[in-house]
C-alpha cells in the first residue's frame, strides 16, 4: 500500500498534515505518532462525547462554506496540467536501475555483521543487496508468507479518521484507502493503482481528479467519487459528538470538494497554497456505510452498528482486517478484491498473504520474541543494538540496518508555568543538561545532538542554523523546582534523572514523575505539566510543525506563542518558490531556537531488525513504510 498518511509530523502514518509525535526518547520501538493524544484522537472525542448524545442536529458539512460549483463541461474550459500518476514501485525500480547493482550479493549480505557506528561500511552494504525489489513478474517472492510485525501498543480505532496510535496508522497503511500519496522524497503523486487521470488547473486553484472503475470496498460495493466527497464533508462537519480535527488541519483549506459521477472528484482551494496538494489527501470511508448511521451516532462509536465496523471495518486498501485479539495481536489478510476484478487480474498481487501485528509492550521481551523466529521485524534502541543483536543468537535469523531518519526528541516547556514564562530560564535549563552523557552513555552514540525543530538533512533545515549547545553551568544560574514528566519506559526514566542530575549541579530542584502514557496524553492535552520529554518525526511538508508551535493550535502542548512565527508559517503556505520557502522556514527555525520552547536532545535515526526471510526494504526519512511504496515493497523470499 502506498504511504497515503497526512497525519503526522512523524510517522506516519495516515501521513501527512496532522503531526505525529514520538514517544520513547531513545527508544526506536515506542514510536507513538501522539506524544500526546490529538484533539481528533479517540481518547479525546471519548472524553468530549462521554456525557451522553448531543441534542444538535447533525447535518453533514455544515463548515464547508457555501459555494456553487459550475457544470462540468464549463470546468472543461480551463487551462488544464497533467499531475503525475504514478507505480510508486515501478519509479524505485528504475531509481535503483540508475544507481547501478549493490556492491554485494543478498547472500554476502547476510553473513555480514553490522557495527555501525564503529563504520558504516557493513550497514550500506546490507542495505544496498537487500532492499533490492522483487522483479515485475514476481520471481522468488513467496506469495504464502506471513509478515509477523512488532508494535508496542495496541490499536485504538480502526476508523482511520480517529486513528491517534502508530499502531492505528500501521493498521491504516495496509488497509486504507486515499486518493493521494507521496514517496520517500516527500513529492506526491496520484496512485496508478487507483487513478486514471489528474489535471490541475493552471492558477492552482482547481484539481480534477478521475479513479478507476475496478475498484472495490472489502464488502464489494463499488469504490467511487461519492466516498472521496462525502469523506471531506465528514471532516468537515461541525458537531460536539464528532471531534475529528487532527485530519481536518489541511482538509479545511479546500474551498469545496464534489463528485460529479462516479469518477470524477474535483477540488477547489481556497488559495493556491504550497501545501494545497497535501490537503487533498485523508482516508477515504465507505459512504454506503456511514451515511445514515452518522446522523443517529454523531459519534460513530456508540451504536451497535458503529461498533460492529469498528470491529470489522469495511476497507478499500490491499489488505482486510481478519482478526483482533486486543492487547495481543491483530491480523490482516491480502484482499482478493484488491488485485481481481472480473475475473481478471487488474493490479500487483500483494506480496504477503497475511500480516500478523503483534503487541508486545516489553522491548526485551519483543527481542526474545525476534531470536525465536516468533517475530520478524522491530525497531530497536540504542541498548538493543549495541549489545543484544550481536550475537550469534541474533544473527542466525536475522540482520539489521540503520537509515537517516527525521525524528527529533526535546523537553517541551509549559512557557505558561510559571517556572518557565521567562526565555532566559528555559535558556539555562538547555545549557545546564549533559548533552555528552545523554549521547554517549545512553544513547550509544547512536544519535546527532538535536540543533533544532528541523533535522540538519532537510531542505528546510537553515543553512546559517544553530551549533550544538555545549554544556555551560556558569551560564545557567537560575533557581527554581519544577517536575519534568516523562515516559514509563527505561530510557525515558534515563533522560529525566540525568536531567535531574544536570540541573542539581546549578541547584535546581526536578521532580521526576513517570507516568503511564494513557495519564501523560491527558495531562499534555490540558496543559498539566511543567516540563515533558517527547519527540516528533517528519511530515511530508514543514508547514505541518504550524500544528505543534502555532499560537493555540492542537498540538502546541507548550502553549508557544510567537506572532512572528506564525505571521512566517503563513507566508510560508503562500510561497510557491521550494528555495524561497527553506528560507522562510529556516527563519522559523531560528526563531524557534532563540525562544527554546523546546530543548532540543538529539535527533534519531531509523534502527531496524529485519529476519533474513525478508527483502526489499528502503527507507524515507519517516522509516521503512509510510511511503510509497514503502511496505508494499516488503516481500519474504521463496525457499
Amino acid at each position: 500500500m502506498q504511504a497515503r498518511q497526512r497525519f503526522g509530523w512523524c510517522s506516519v502514518v495516515w501521513a501527512a498534515s496532522v503531526l505525529g509525535g514520538v514517544t520513547a526518547g531513545c527508544s526506536s520501538q515506542d514510536r507513538s505518532p501522539d506524544a500526546a493524544a490529538p484533539p481528533g484522537s479517540t481518547q479525546q472525542a471519548d472524553q468530549k462525547s462521554a456525557a451522553g448524545p448531543s441534542s444538535q442536529p447533525f447535518v453533514l458539512g455544515n463548515a464547508v462554506e457555501p459555494f456553487d460549483p459550475p457544470p462540468l463541461e464549463e470546468l472543461d474550459k480551463l487551462q488544464w496540467e497533467d499531475g503525475p500518476v504514478v507505480d510508486s514501485l515501478e519509479q524505485l525500480r528504475a531509481e535503483k536501475a540508475e544507481a547501478g547493482p549493490p556492491p554485494t550479493s543478498v547472500e554476502e549480505a547476510l553473513a555480514l555483521r553490522n557495527d555501525f557506528p564503529k563504520s558504516r561500511e557493513n550497514n550500506d552494504k546490507i542495505l544496498a543487496a537487500l532492499s533490492q525489489l522483487a522483479p515485475p513478474d514476481g520471481a522468488g517472492v513467496d506469495y504464502e508468507h506471513t509478515f509477523v510485525r512488532h508494535v508496542a501498543g495496541d490499536l485504538n480505532s480502526t476508523n482511520p479518521l480517529f486513528g491517534s496510535s502508530v499502531t492505528d496508522y500501521e493498521l491504516s497503511g495496509m488497509a486504507g484507502f486515499s486518493v493521494l500519496a507521496f514517496n520517500r522524497r516527500f513529492e506526491y503523486f496520484a496512485d496508478k493503482d487507483i487513478v486514471v487521470s489528474w489535471q490541475r488547473s493552471k492558477d492552482n486553484l482547481v484539481e480534477r481528479i478521475v479513479l478507476r472503475d475496478d475498484l472495490t470496498w472489502s464488502d464489494g460495493t463499488p469504490i467511487t467519487a461519492h466516498d472521496v466527497e462525502f469523506t471531506y464533508r465528514l471532516i468537515m462537519t461541525d458537531h460536539p459528538e464528532l471531534v475529528i480535527p487532527a485530519v481536518r488541519q489541511g482538509t479545511d483549506q479546500l474551498r469545496y470538494v464534489k463528485a460529479y459521477d462516479d469518477r470524477t472528484i474535483v477540488y477547489w482551494h481556497k488559495e493556491p497554497f504550497a501545501t494545497r496538494t497535501g490537503n487533498m489527501l485523508w482516508p477515504v470511508l465507505p459512504k454506503h456505510i456511514y451515511e445514515k448511521s452518522v446522523v443517529e451516532d454523531p459519534s460513530m462509536k456508540r451504536s451497535e452498528h458503529h461498533r460492529k465496523y469498528e470491529e470489522q471495518p469495511v476497507v478499500g486498501g490491499p489488505y482486510e482486517l481478519v482478526s483482533r485479539v486486543r492487547n495481543q495481536e491483530f491480523v490482516v489478510r491480502r484482499r482478493e478484491g484488491w488485485y481481481m476484478h472480473g475475473g481478471q487480474q487488474v493490479r500487483r498481487k500483494p506480496y504477503f498473504k497475511e500480516v500478523r501485528v503483534k503487541i508486545i509492550e516489553d522491548l526485551n521481551t519483543a527481542i526474545l520474541a525476534l531470536k525465536a523466529g516468533d517475530i520478524q521485524s522491530m525497531e530497536l534502541r540504542p541498548e538493543h543494538w549495541e549489545s543484544l543483536t550481536a550475537g550469534d543468537d541474533f544473527y542466525a535469523q536475522n540482520t539489521k540496518v540503520m537509515a537517516p531518519e527525521w525524528t527529533e526528541f526535546h523537553v517541551v516547556w509549559n512557557v505558561k508555568s510559571p517556572y518557565f514564562s521567562d526565555k532566559r530560564v528555559r535558556w539555562a535549563m538547555t545549557y545546564a543538561f549533559d548533552y555528552e552523557e545523554l549521547l554517549n552513555t545512553i544513547c550509544r552514540g547512536l544519535y546527532e545532538q538535536g540543533r533544532g525543530t528541523f533535522n540538519p538533512a532537510a531542505w528546510m533545515f537553515p543553512p546559517d542554523g544553530p551549533q550544538p549547545v555545549k554544556r555551560d553551568l556558569d551560564r545557567a544560574e537560575d533557581l527554581l523546582e519544577f517536575q519534568l514528566m516523562t515516559y514509563t519506559t527505561e530510557t525515558g526514566v534515563q533522560v529525566a534523572t540525568l536531567w535531574k542530575e544536570s540541573l542539581d549541579q546549578i541547584g535546581v530542584t526536578v521532580n521526576v514523575k513517570p507516568t503511564e502514557f494513557a495519564v501523560m496524553q491527558d495531562k499534555t492535552l490540558k496543559h498539566e505539566f511543567d516540563a515533558c520529554f517527547a519527540g516528533w518525526g517528519t511530515g511530508a511538508d514543514p508547514d505541518m510543525q504550524e500544528n505543534i508551535f502555532g499560537a493555540g493550535k492542537q498540538r502546541n502542548y507548550g502553549q508557544y506563542a510567537n506572532p512572528e512565527v506564525d505571521k512566517l508559517f503563513e507566508q510560508g503556505r503562500r510561497e510557491l518558490d521550494r528555495d524561497k520557502r527553506a528560507t522562510i522556514y529556516g527563519q522559523i527555525h531560528m526563531l524557534l531556537w532563540e525562544d527554546q520552547p523546546y530543548t532540543w536532545l538529539f535527533y534519531r535515526n531509523a534502527f531496524f531488525a529485519f529476519n533474513k526471510k525478508l527483502r526489499g526494504y528502503n527507507f524515507s526519512p519517516r522509516g521503512p513504510y509510510d511511503f510509497g511504496p514503502g511496505f508494499a515493497a516488503l516481500y519474504g523470499a521463496a525457499e
